[in-house]
């Protein structure tokens, strides 16, 4: 479970204060799909940074599945980001140099998984989303839709207990769209907390629940499914 009590976050400068996060409390279970929504600039993308272990708060506490990490270490928060947490971007960020299976392949390299093991997950997450036989194709031969669905599989490949999804559909046309979603309901129901970011109303309606910020500030929640 991911707990947020109180959490703020601050940036500041030194002429200028900016509130992202403004006493956020919530909470996300196991296996629970997420969709935050709200206007620009409201605080998304902060919350993702800290559920993710990106960015740490400027007060409140944090809890992720059952470790107290919002005082942590930079080197604690990185093992445990690498470890436990798998990130999809709206912008793909795979690398043109590598092949498919390479780009996968990088989610496990630090984590001292070894040759083997990593050619039989790459290939299993890859056959997960589709795209086992574009394996040895460059991002640059692949359509955007077919990007993401890599991108999804670099996220699965390490097995976390969660996926955070920054808009992963916004740059897809609807039937891509609606194929991203269905592999991130597919973890959902695997047993991964999914918390995706999204404009989209029609997407939001997939997951189990809408939280809504406003200001940096949980404006409202929404219990979609069962």
């Amino acid at each position: 479970m991911l707990k947020l009590d109180t959490v703020s976050k601050i940036y500041r400068t030194s002429e200028v204060e900016t509130v992202a996060l403004n006493e956020v409390s919530l909470e996300i279970g196991a296996g629970e799909f997420v969709a935050v929504t709200g206007p620009s600039g409201c605080g998304k993308s902060t919350l993702l940074n800290v559920l993710g272990l990106i960015d740490t708060p400027t007060s409140g506490a944090y809890w992720f599945f059952g470790e107290d990490v919002a005082r942590a270490s930079e080197a604690a928060l990185t093992k445990l980001r690498r470890a436990a947490v798998g990130f999809v971007f709206q912008s793909f960020n795979l690398i043109e140099d590598l092949t498919v299976f390479e780009n996968v392949e990088v989610a496990l390299l630090y984590r001292g998984v070894s040759g083997a093991e990593r050619r039989r997950r790459v290939a299993q997450a890859l056959e997960r989303v589709g795209m086992a036989h574009r394996a040895r194709h460059r991002p640059q031969q692949l359509s955007g839709g077919q990007q993401q669905r890599v991108a999804v599989a670099r996220a699965l490949v390490s097995e976390p207990k969660v996926i955070l999804a920054d808009e992963p559909t916004g740059n897809l046309d609807t039937a891509n769209g609606e194929a991203v979603m269905t592999l991130l309901t597919d973890a959902a129901l695997a047993g991964v907390s999914v918390v995706m970011v999204t404009h989209s109303l029609a997407h939001a309606a997939r997951a189990q629940r809408t939280i809504r910020l406003l200001d940096g500030r949980v404006v409202s929640e929404t219990l979609l499914a069962a």
